[in-house]
Parts: C-alpha cells; sequence; structure tokens
C-alpha cells in the first residue's frame, strides 16, 4: 500500500510542478498483445477488472477517470487500506461485467486480461467491445492466452504501468512508480546469496495442482527473490499439474497463494496430510510462505511479494 500512497502524492502535485512532464500526444497507438490499439483521447470512463488491475490504475491516480471496477468481492477480500481507496468507486460486477454493464456504464475503456476477465471467444473480448466503442488494453502477462512470448519477467508490469501513463497522459506519474519499484527490488537484491532453494507455487487444487509455469508471473517473482522455480521449464501461464511431478522435483520450499473459500491454513493443512507428498522436502521441514492473490499477480505489490519471498527463501 505504501507504492499506491506515493502514486497518490505524485497525482496531488500542480500543475507548475508538471511543467516538464511528458505529454501525450493523441492519437496515440499502443501494443496490446498481438493488436495495436489507437485512442483519440484519454478515456474518461475506465474500468479495470479484478484486484491487481485495479491498483495499477488508482496508483496511477486515475480514480476521477473511471466509472468503476469488477471481478473484486466475488472472490478476494479487500484489506481495509484499499477500502479506503476503492471509497465512492463503484464495483459493476462482484465477477465477471457483462457487455451491458459496461455498457450502461458508458465505458470507453476496459483494462483486463485473458484468464482474468476475458476468455478466448467469450463475450468480453476486444473483437467484441471495440464495435462497441469500448477500448480494451490488455495485461502484458496475460498475453501467453493467446500468442507465443518470452517468459513473465518484471518488466510486464512495468510494460503495463508505462502504457497506461500514455494512454492516460500520466506518463512521469508512471515513470516514478517504476522508479520506486525497481529500486526496491533492487535493494533485496543486494542482500541474496548465491544459495537458490527449490521453489514450488501451490494455488489450489486437490487431484491436480493448480500453478505456474515459467510464462506466469509468479515464475518471475521465485527468481528475483532468489529462488529456483521448479516449473521453469513448463511453457505455460497458469496451468494443472500432476502431483508426481511436484514430487519429482522435490521442492524445498512451497509458496501458497492465499484467496477465496479455501484459506491459505486450508491448502496447507491438505499439503501436508497427503500421504502421496510426505517425501517432499518443503512438507518435511514445514517451510511454507503465503503470499495473498493480488501479489502473486501481475502489480504494484509485486514488490511486496518479492521482499517476503527473499526472507522467506533466505532466512538468514
Amino acid at each position: 500500500m505504501k507504492l499506491i500512497r506515493l502514486a497518490l502524492c505524485l497525482s496531488a502535485l500542480s500543475g507548475a510542478q508538471w511543467a516538464q512532464a511528458q505529454v501525450t500526444k493523441y492519437p496515440l497507438t499502443v501494443t496490446s498483445c498481438n493488436r495495436e490499439v489507437t485512442f483519440n483521447q484519454a478515456p474518461e470512463h475506465a474500468v479495470s477488472h479484478d484486484i491487481n488491475m485495479t491498483q495499477m490504475m488508482l496508483a496511477l491516480g486515475l480514480k476521477p477517470r473511471m466509472a468503476g471496477y469488477s471481478g473484486i468481492s466475488g472472490w478476494k477480500a479487500v484489506t481495509p487500506e484499499m477500502k479506503v481507496i476503492l471509497d465512492g468507486l463503484p464495483e459493476l460486477a462482484s465477477k465477471y461485467p457483462s457487455v451491458e454493464t459496461l455498457l450502461n456504464a458508458n465505458v470507453d475503456f476496459f483494462f483486463a486480461g485473458w484468464d482474468y476477465g476475458m476468455r478466448v471467444g467469450g463475450d468480453l473480448t476486444p473483437q467484441t467491445l471495440t464495435p462497441l466503442g469500448i477500448n480494451v488494453y490488455e495485461l502484458t502477462e496475460s498475453c501467453a492466452f493467446v500468442m507465443k512470448r518470452p517468459p513473465a519477467s518484471m518488466e510486464d508490469t512495468y510494460n503495463d504501468l508505462r502504457n497506461l501513463g500514455k494512454i492516460f497522459d500520466v506518463q512521469d506519474r508512471a515513470t516514478a512508480l517504476i522508479a520506486q519499484m525497481q529500486e526496491k527490488i533492487a535493494t533485496v537484491q543486494k542482500t541474496l546469496p548465491a544459495s537458490r532453494p527449490r521453489v514450488f507455487l501451490y494455488d489450489s487444487g486437490e487431484d491436480r495442482a493448480m500453478t505456474s509455469g515459467k510464462l506466469g508471473i509468479p515464475h518471475a517473482l521465485i527468481e528475483a527473490a532468489g529462488g529456483n522455480d521448479i516449473l521453469s521449464d513448463i511453457d505455460a501461464s497458469w496451468t494443472h499439474i500432476n502431483w508426481e511431478t511436484v514430487v519429482e522435483r522435490n521442492p524445498e520450499v512451497i509458496v501458497i497463494v492465499d484467496y477465496s473459500e479455501v484459506t491459505a491454513a486450508q491448502k496447507q493443512r491438505f499439503l501436508e496430510t497427503s500421504p502421496a507428498l510426505q517425501s517432499v522436502d518443503a512438507i518435511r521441514n514445514k517451510r511454507f510462505i503465503v503470499i495473498p492473490y493480488v501479489q502473486a499477480t501481475p502489480g504494484i505489490d509485486n514488490v511486496l511479494a518479492i521482499e517476503t519471498l527473499a526472507k522467506g527463501f533466505h532466512p538468514q
């Protein structure tokens, strides 16, 4: 939340203080996944989907340009700090908004991602919304669901912040926020030892494990925090794997994503009591780290995730 507060302070600076700011010239064209999107002016009735993308928008001081947000209360708990920041901004849908919901709110911009509010062939896609006057910007990390791309990195999040800065003509706010994030991560990495524990990220699932391959942001977080992602050879984003793979690769640390009705404590209890997993080093030694959903998905709280993971990977 410190990064959000910093960004909100930046957004409160006077016009004179921003006299040297980078200014967007419209029409503006940005790359979104495998598309080019053109904006004739800054959006005035934007909607962000999911908590991580909503945080990005708010951190850039874009609340006055927003018609609302979607996809938060139906799945995730909102912290008291986040409630304060969201105050006055309507949640248009607790889970997935409909096309009619967006049209009724006079929305002109939708910030979402593939598997983060949009799915191929679904009702909400750039192809269905653009003809209705709603420009769509896709979360960079999520582009792995619709195109071939390199492993996830923090550059994915920085790219989204830069593009949002251009789209809404707040480029200097975006630049300042990115610099702050990079500085915090660099501080963590200065003290990392050479040893890198084997790490597995566990999102959910009992019959099979929901996790992330090298195309999902957890891979970037684990590597940035000085861990060795045991699924770094899996050419997928959020995906399912068999438990046999986890046992075979024998992680020394398990990162649990905390959200939804199944708590992190319940997930840990399942791991600790599953007969098939008792040979896994992380389970034998009870080395678990819990991070909330908002830190495990692309956004400004990735910095907090890296700080938490680094301490857990290298407690010394």
